[in-house]
């Protein structure tokens, strides 16, 4: 596999880790330091307990809706590379960009920044994109 390929697993892992409430697997991908995060609405989160906490809670809400993604397109540049892709939630009404930021540790690559914003963009308005391309 590539590094491209390697970092889009990683990406589709994450939302795995979010479709199945799995917090494991979310604390798995997730790297042990400079990490950040913005969740829609919500304030930037500094730290790893911080970002863990907040999926502990997403997860313990009953009415989380599902949220898949869509489009994802990778950069990679040596050990750290993003994730740009679109976020349905629920039936696809909603639609939020989103930016993954990966680092490579310890020959695996982990999440370092989750970013999601809100879009005026529905299911039937999204021009196709690439699945994911290497640039150098």
């Amino acid at each position: 596999m590539s590094d491209q390929d390697d970092i889009l697993a990683a990406n589709a892992a994450y939302y795995e880790a979010f479709a199945n409430a799995d917090f494991e697997k979310m604390s798995r991908i997730w790297a042990d330091q400079d990490v950040t995060c913005v969740h829609p609405g919500w304030p930037a989160l500094v730290g790893r307990p911080a970002i863990l906490q907040s999926y502990r809670n997403i997860f313990g809400n009953p009415n989380q809706e599902r949220i898949e993604a869509h489009d994802a397109v990778a950069m990679v540049f040596g050990d750290e590379g993003r994730v740009i892709c679109l976020e349905l939630i629920g039936d696809g009404a909603h639609a939020l960009a989103a930016t993954n930021w990966f680092r490579r540790v310890g020959g695996a690559w982990r999440m370092i920044h989750h970013q999601a914003s809100p879009i005026a963009v529905t299911t039937s308005e999204r021009a196709p994109q690439p699945r994911g391309r290497r640039l150098n």
